[in-house]
C-alpha cells in the first residue's frame, strides 16, 4: 500500500467501520484506546481540546466554535465523523483536510499495531487526528464524540471544556431505551474539574448531568439559561438556533469578553471557514432542493417545523435510511400529503426499500421505490414543478451520494 487511495481503502475494508457495518463494528471500551495513546506517546504534548457530544447538533456546534476561533486567528483542529465525500474531511485544520502523506505514513508506520490490537476504524482515526494536531501544533482542537460518550474512543482525552448539545432517542441498542439512560452515557465525557456546557435543559436529563458534574467537581452551565443577543449564521435551518446558543456558551468559557465579541462574526462564515455541508443545504433551485443529514425522529421534528415555514406547492421527499433507526416514528412525523421516493444508501447498513414500502402501505402514503439514491433523486427532480420543494435526507450516506 503506497497511495492515499490504497491506504484509505484498506482502512475501510480491513478494520471494523461502524458507519458502514453497524453493530458488528461497534467496539465500546477504552482499554485498547488507552493502550494506543500510550503507544503513540501522545500524553507528552497535551492539546487544548474541546470535547463535543450529544444526540443532534454536535457537528454543527463543533464547526461553529471552530469558525469563531478561526476568526481570532487561531489554528483550529477539527475532528468529526462521518465524512461525506472523502476520508480527509474527518481531520481538518482551518478547513484544510489532513495531508494525504500524513495518512499514508501513519498507517504504514503503525499498521502492525492496528492488526495486533484489533483496533477499530474509529479508534485508528482518533489516534491519527490527535497525532496530526500535535504535529501541526494547533491552538485548539475540537473533538466530536462518535457514539455515546462514556465508552467512546474519544473519551481518553482531557479537554479544557466539555459540551453536550442535547439528548434524544438514537442508537438505543447501544445507549439505552430512555433519555435518562442515554444522558448517563453522554455524561461520561464530563471530566474532573473541567467545565461542561449543556445545550438543552429539561427535567429528565438535567439531574443526570448535575449529579455527574457534582461527583467530579466539574462546573456546569446550561446554555438555555444564558441570554444572548441575536446572532446570525450562514447555516440554514431553524434547528441551528439552539446550536448557536450552545456554541456561544462554550466560547464564553474559553475566551475573554473582548475575544468573544470579535469572534462572533465567525457564526456568519461557518461554511466558508470549515466546509460544513449537508445541514439544510440548498443544492438546487427552481425547484428548491434541500440536502440534509437529519437521521432520527428528534431531528425530523425540527425539519417538519421548517417545512411549515416555507411556501411550496408539493413536497417531494427523497429518503433513505440505515438499519437501527425508529423509521416508523420518523414517517409518522412527515406530511402525509408528500410524495415519497424511497431508496437505500449504498452501504452494508442500508435499510431495504421493502421495509420502507411496508411502512408506507400501512400509512397510505404516495410512494415509489428505487434501486439507488441517484435514481430516486432524478425521478423527484423530473416530477417536481418549479414551485415545489424537494427534500433529500434520512442518512449522511444519502447526502454523500447526492453531493458526489
Amino acid at each position: 500500500m503506497e497511495t492515499y487511495a490504497e491506504i484509505t481503502q484498506w482502512l475501510f475494508s480491513q478494520v471494523p467501520v461502524f458507519q458502514q457495518q453497524g453493530a458488528s463494528a461497534y467496539k465500546p471500551g477504552l482499554d485498547k484506546m488507552n493502550a494506543f495513546i500510550s503507544y503513540l506517546n501522545l500524553s507528552q504534548n497535551p492539546l487544548q481540546m474541546i470535547h463535543v457530544g450529544g444526540t443532534n447538533g454536535k457537528g454543527s456546534t463543533s464547526h461553529m466554535i471552530s469558525s469563531c476561533l478561526q476568526e481570532l486567528g487561531y489554528n483550529v483542529g477539527l475532528y468529526t465523523s462521518p465524512h461525506l465525500l472523502d476520508f480527509s474531511e474527518r481531520i481538518k485544520i482551518n478547513n484544510s483536510p489532513i495531508n494525504p502523506e500524513f495518512v499514508i505514513d501513519f498507517v504504514q508506520q503503525h499498521q502492525d499495531f492496528f492488526l495486533k490490537t484489533e483496533l477499530s476504524f474509529f479508534e485508528i482515526t482518533v489516534g491519527m487526528a490527535l497525532c496530526y494536531f500535535n504535529k501541526e501544533k494547533v491552538d485548539y482542537a475540537l473533538i466530536e464524540v462518535g457514539l455515546g460518550g462514556r465508552l467512546d474512543a474519544t473519551n481518553i482525552i482531557t479537554p479544557i471544556l466539555s459540551v453536550i448539545t442535547n439528548i434524544d432517542l438514537d442508537h438505543t441498542e447501544f445507549l439505552g431505551n430512555t433519555r435518562k439512560a442515554i444522558a448517563f452515557e453522554k455524561a461520561g465525557i464530563i471530566k474532573a474539574s473541567v467545565p461542561v456546557v449543556i445545550g438543552e435543559k429539561d427535567a429528565v436529563t438535567a439531574p443526570v448531568f448535575l449529579e455527574k458534574a457534582n461527583e467530579v467537581n466539574a462546573p456546569i452551565y446550561f446554555a438555555e439559561e444564558e441570554t444572548i443577543e441575536e446572532i446570525t449564521t450562514d447555516l440554514l435551518g431553524r434547528y441551528q438556533t439552539q446550536n448557536i446558543k450552545t456554541a456561544h456558551a462554550a466560547l464564553q468559557h474559553i475566551l475573554s469578553k473582548e475575544e468573544l465579541d470579535q469572534s462572533k462574526i465567525g457564526f456568519s462564515h461557518v461554511v466558508e471557514q470549515t466546509g460544513l455541508r449537508g445541514r439544510w443545504d440548498k443544492i438546487g433551485s427552481d425547484p428548491v432542493v434541500i440536502a440534509d443529514v437529519t437521521h432520527n425522529a428528534a431531528g425530523f421534528k425540527e425539519v417538519v417545523a421548517q417545512f411549515r415555514e416555507i411556501n411550496y406547492e408539493q413536497l417531494h421527499l427523497v429518503l433513505g435510511f440505515v438499519k437501527g433507526k425508529d423509521i416508523s416514528a420518523i414517517i409518522d412525523l412527515l406530511p402525509s400529503t408528500a410524495r415519497f421516493y424511497f431508496c437505500t444508501p449504498a452501504i452494508e447498513r442500508g435499510l431495504s426499500v421493502n421495509e420502507l414500502a411496508s411502512l408506507a402501505n400501512k400509512k397510505n402514503l404516495s410512494y415509489a421505490i428505487y434501486d439507488s439514491v441517484d435514481q430516486a433523486y432524478k425521478e423527484a427532480k423530473y416530477s417536481a414543478a418549479s414551485s415545489d420543494l424537494i427534500y433529500v435526507g434520512g442518512s449522511t450516506f444519502v447526502i454523500a451520494e447526492i453531493l458526489s
